[in-house]
């Protein structure tokens, strides 16, 4: 079972198991009590589909945020590690996935009725922060060609060069992104 979580291989499967056993059994019976109530505690946001545990997420619920700008990301971590630069202070959808039709992902099967609804409901920027992956950049097109028309700013997070790095390091793909996407510099005296 350990072996099947996302980046758990069987070697480290063997290590947790190994470790789990070396505890005391309180630990572990604590462990498995967490985990039993795990889909019963924590769920998504009806509003963005986010994780919340109950009907609302705190993001959506947090008054201080700017709500005519949202944010859309394929899966709920994805808002945690949006959240962790402290930049954005918009509100957020999730897509829970993204499409993929080789997977047989489509917009049906996407969080789309509930970004439907809040296009309608007034929102002014939808900020498309899907992977740079191809899938994801085909939900980006298909989102931007659905609410072009909406009267909605569509825009796309930035893709490159990423802070702190070296040229000799980056892939031919991510430099020119970085070319193509390049802003303007003002010298400022």
């Amino acid at each position: 079972m350990l072996a099947s979580l996302p980046g758990v291989g069987p070697k480290t499967a063997l290590r947790l198991g190994l470790n789990l056993l070396s505890r005391p059994a309180g630990d572990c019976a604590a462990l498995a009590e967490s985990l039993a109530v795990l889909h019963e505690q924590v769920g998504f946001c009806e509003t963005c589909g986010c994780f919340a545990e109950h009907g609302r997420c705190h993001f959506c619920t947090d008054l201080r945020r700017e709500t005519h700008t949202v944010c859309l990301v394929e899966q709920p971590v994805d808002v945690l590690m949006m959240e962790r630069g402290h930049g954005f202070r918009g509100l957020y959808h999730v897509l829970h996935g993204r499409l993929s039709p080789v997977d047989g992902v489509g917009p049906e099967q996407l969080n789309m009725a509930a970004l439907d609804r809040r296009v309608s409901a007034g929102i002014k920027e939808l900020i498309l922060a899907t992977s740079a992956t191809v899938d994801g950049e085909a939900t980006a097109h298909y989102l931007a060609r659905r609410y072009g028309d909406s009267g909605v700013n569509i825009s796309r997070i930035a893709r490159g060069v990423p802070e702190g790095s070296e040229l000799e390091y980056l892939d031919e793909h991510t430099l020119s992104r970085a070319l193509d996407q390049r802003v303007s510099w003002a010298v400022t005296s």
